[in-house]
């Protein structure tokens, strides 16, 4: 028993831990969230309870307003960490990477699965929707590596639709924070053995980290990849 309460305990004391951090580095880009939070909380309160007054009931309305105005607060709360944390993602390598891995249950993410010189990249995610190629990096080059991927896809699993995203701002781009969105959107055509058997299929075939030859221990200072090692995509 006591055991369970130590578990818990410690499972409380680093959950605070955690919503302190996030209330931190949402601070660092968005300075005013504690007085919208503040303001939230207050207007919501006072309403209920100035209307609680008004009826004749105040103690029950002050507390649906204590509530209220919690509730209120975590969902802003919520909604402009998540806004602050995009902020500082944006424009960094791999920023897509990892929105994909929090989509959602039901996708299974591939990093980096083509690439070329200029670092510009497409990373592969399978769901019930079919398959999702997400590429960042200049626009007019990544076309060329998403031609390529949609090509592979073609071959090996003809019958999966296969849907293509280029992360920015641009015209017929998508930004960053409504990727998981996006992705949500697409219909869902596939069932889960068909996800599991197209996810199995794909993964056969490595991905360009996997299939990269790289030197065990660690790679000596100054040593580059030899000309005739393999070429990036």
């Amino acid at each position: 028993m006591a055991r369970k309460e130590t578990a818990a305990d410690a499972a409380s004391t680093g959950r605070l831990k955690q919503i302190a951090l996030t209330y931190k580095m949402t601070r660092k880009a968005d300075p005013k969230v504690g007085l919208i939070l503040a303001a939230v909380g207050i207007v919501t309160f006072g309403v209920l309870l100035g209307i609680g007054f008004l009826i004749g009931h105040p103690v029950y309305l002050g507390i649906l307003g204590f509530l209220l105005a919690f509730l209120g607060m975590a969902i802003i709360f919520g909604r402009r960490a998540e806004r602050a944390a995009f902020g500082q993602m944006e424009g960094q390598p791999g920023a897509a990477a990892a929105v994909l891995e929090n989509v959602g249950r039901g996708w299974s993410t591939t990093p980096a699965v083509a690439m070329n010189r200029s670092q510009d990249v497409v990373h592969r995610a399978v769901g019930k929707a079919g398959i999702v190629l997400v590429a960042e990096g200049n626009p007019n080059r990544v076309k060329g590596l998403l031609a390529a991927e949609k090509k592979k896809m073609a071959r090996i699993v003809a019958d999966v639709p296969v849907h293509d995203i280029i992360v920015g701002d641009g015209e017929g781009q998508v930004p960053l924070k409504k990727i998981r969105t996006t992705m949500l959107k697409f219909p869902r055509v596939l069932t889960g053995p068909q996800v599991t058997t197209t996810t199995d299929r794909l993964r056969a075939l490595g991905d360009l980290m996997t299939n990269m030859p790289l030197p065990k221990g660690p790679m000596p200072k100054g040593m580059r990849m030899p000309r005739g090692g393999p070429k990036m995509r």
